[in-house]
């Protein structure tokens, strides 16, 4: 079964990262970020996702596969990946956590994911490091 999630989405060497965070929060600004650091796109604003033996695996959402807004420029077409398996959620939140010993948890579509909460508009190496160190 295919779900869609609102949720901005990348992969980096084959392992989704989703970005979670309310509108104007930086989700699409740190996907283009991470993006110009060799990651590729999954989806912008919404993502399909499918449990497989008890993974998520995350694709474009099909109305708008391709396509990353970019505030001041509209929406841009990009390369997607598909079918690529979830390993992080991140969320962008102004009341996250200065330092943290370990990842909390998030059941996404009965599915238990590692999830970092960052302040909006993180850095990307930041988020790049939360997949690496937190990511499943």
């Amino acid at each position: 079964m295919t779900l869609l999630h609102q949720a901005t989405c990348i992969a980096i060497n084959g392992r989704a990262l989703m970005i979670e965070g309310p509108p104007g929060s930086g989700k699409s600004r740190l996907a283009l970020a991470l993006i110009d650091r060799g990651a590729v796109l999954v989806g912008d604003d919404g993502v399909s996702l499918e449990e497989r033996s008890g993974r998520l695996y995350a694709s474009p959402a099909p109305a708008t596969s391709g396509l990353l807004e970019v505030r001041n420029l509209g929406l841009l077409t990009f390369p997607t990946i598909s079918n690529t398996r979830l390993a992080l959620v991140l969320r962008l939140d102004p009341e996250a956590p200065r330092f943290i010993d370990a990842a909390e948890q998030i059941d996404l579509h009965r599915v238990i994911l590692p999830l970092v909460r960052m302040w909006p508009d993180p850095d990307p190496l930041k988020a790049e490091l939360a997949l690496k160190r937190y990511g499943v």
